[in-house]
């Protein structure tokens, strides 16, 4: 009995995400791929960055800054004035790449094999969030949009405090598994968000792509620490063993 309702369920359940997906539109369909296309784009241009502190060493706050004034340039320019904005969110890729340098060398120096395994669990992780966020109903999940922004206030407060006050390794992990949890629902959310307003008639894929890309990154750096510091015990762990 309880394989036959499991049945039904499993059935149901296809038909409705397949009935959801009937109701994105030729032309949310034909945006998305378009913000798909620029997101992979931006990913490259982040990945030359990162190549160029490799060589010279120039990631830091500078660059931070950098990124940061461009993605503001970007916001600020007209939609109509699509490659110049193309070219700023390629620029600002480039300054994000760089400013991640500095831990994706240190991956390189510790182990190799945890940059790549945390970039496809990055990109498995966006791929099956972001599939769940078009199959839903539309609009099911943007009432969670609120509890991220008041859960991205509370990091922020969390990280200014043991800027000030000092945290122990443990706190800063507490910091780093949160921000992945609010960044993953990041995820789920600005999808939605991104469909709900191209069917409204906003096909501005330039600014979309950038606010996958930042959600992107975000989960990418904390997944890293997190692989770098279980790669670290692992490696003490055998230290310990030969002694």
């Amino acid at each position: 009995m309880e394989a036959f309702f499991e049945s039904r369920s499993r059935s149901n359940w296809s038909y409705d995400t397949l009935k959801n997906f009937r109701q994105i539109s030729p032309v949310v369909q034909s945006h998305l791929k378009r913000v798909y296309l620029t997101l992979c784009c931006a990913l490259v241009a982040s990945a030359f960055g990162a190549y160029l502190h490799i060589l010279w060493n120039i990631g830091g706050y500078l660059t931070s800054f950098a990124c940061f004034g461009t993605m503001i340039w970007l916001l600020s320019i007209p939609p109509y004035q699509e490659q110049r904005r193309v070219s700023l969110l390629m620029a600002s890729a480039v300054f994000e790449g760089a400013s991640v340098g500095p831990l994706i060398d240190l991956a390189i120096q510790i182990d190799p094999s945890v940059l790549v395994a945390a970039f496809v669990g990055t990109a498995i992780a966006f791929a099956c969030f972001s599939g769940a966020a078009m199959l839903a109903k539309r609009r099911e999940y943007l009432y969670l949009g609120g509890l991220l922004s008041s859960a991205v206030s509370m990091l922020l407060w969390l990280h200014l405090a043991s800027s000030i006050f000092g945290g122990s390794a443990a706190f800063f992990m507490f910091e780093i598994y949160f921000g992945l949890l609010v960044f993953v629902g990041y995820m789920v959310v600005d999808t939605q968000d991104i469909i709900e307003k191209a069917h409204l008639g906003d096909l501005d894929y330039v600014k979309h792509a950038l606010t996958l890309f930042t959600d992107f990154v975000a989960v990418f750096v904390r997944i890293l620490i997190i692989m770098l510091k279980n790669s670290a015990e692992k490696s003490e762990k055998k230290k310990k063993r030969r002694d």
